[in-house]
């Protein structure tokens, strides 16, 4: 996923991704124990691995933030057992504070798929974040409890982002799946980056 389109230099994606992380927030805290080894669509995450993947991703999104090597944060996270929403909310906290100049939306960041502005990756994974917010509805059944703005942004993001060549059934984006028209806009997004709705 190297071909991103640049947002425009004016863009501030930092509300926007405020807002994919609360929803991914309410979806963590409504997680119980016996939620944690459910499948879910995302590969083959369970629960408990999908919530250490979306740790290390924030994690990931500090170090790169400060320059450092996102590639060294191990993923899925490994260091958490349980005491998830704390963990998250913690690495949430410093995700604010490292991205909170203006200044740093300018500054190129490495990631271990592509280098580009932080306005450009906070972007980006704005709409992963929205993805995995619904893997992880779909597995504890909250789908409904879901933000349809944030599924729309997504699947634009996705649809200019992701062409079909891009994708391989062991990669991180598989074939889309073909869906109704008039299935909702979370069944599209989750069809267009080859989850199973």
């Amino acid at each position: 996923m190297t071909g991103i389109t640049p947002t425009d230099t004016s863009f501030d994606p930092r509300p926007r991704l405020a807002t994919a992380l609360d929803q991914m927030q309410a979806q963590i805290e409504a997680v119980g124990a016996d939620d944690l080894d459910r499948p879910t669509p995302c590969g083959d995450y369970n629960v408990r691995m999908l919530l250490g993947h979306v740790l290390a991703v924030i994690r990931k999104l500090a170090v790169a933030g400060r320059g450092g090597d996102a590639s060294q944060v191990t993923d899925p996270a490994d260091d958490i057992t349980e005491g998830w929403t704390d963990a998250i909310r913690q690495a949430r906290a410093d995700l604010d504070q490292v991205w909170s100049a203006d200044t740093s939306l300018e500054r190129d960041c490495t990631l271990p798929w592509a280098t580009m502005p932080g306005r450009d990756v906070l972007d980006t994974y704005t709409h992963e974040f929205t993805v995995h917010a619904w893997d992880l509805a779909r597995a504890t059944g909250r789908v409904d409890d879901l933000d349809p703005v944030l599924a729309k942004m997504a699947l634009e993001w996705f649809s200019r982002n992701v062409p079909e060549d891009a994708r391989s059934e062991d990669g991180a984006f598989g074939p889309a799946i073909a869906v109704a028209d008039d299935a909702d806009v979370f069944t599209k997004l989750a069809a267009y980056v080859g989850r199973k709705p």
